[in-house]
């Protein structure tokens, strides 16, 4: 699968989804550090199959309708004392 690793997910993460066998690239990587996240989809869904996000809001702030590009709901883990938040372990 190919996949996108967004700014704000940690670059770490890279190195994990290519031991799983996946193609992947930080936004860094391919050169589109900076783009707001309208264009960054539309361009991101020519290339990659899967965008990693931490960005919550990207669902409410973008018409997801009709995007080839998947998703998954991510969470960041901020420790113990954090309310609301999930732990999720692959």
């Amino acid at each position: 699968m190919r996949v996108l690793i967004d700014e704000c997910a940690p670059r770490a993460l890279k190195k994990v989804l290519l031991g799983y066998g996946h193609v992947c690239r930080t936004v860094q990587e391919a050169g589109w550090t900076g783009k707001q996240n309208g264009e960054l989809l539309k361009i991101a869904e020519t290339a990659f199959d899967v965008l990693v996000t931490l960005d919550t809001n990207l669902r409410y702030q973008q018409n997801l309708t009709g995007r080839t590009i998947s998703m998954p709901a991510a969470f960041r883990h901020r420790g113990p004392r954090s309310l609301g938040t999930k732990r999720f372990t692959a």
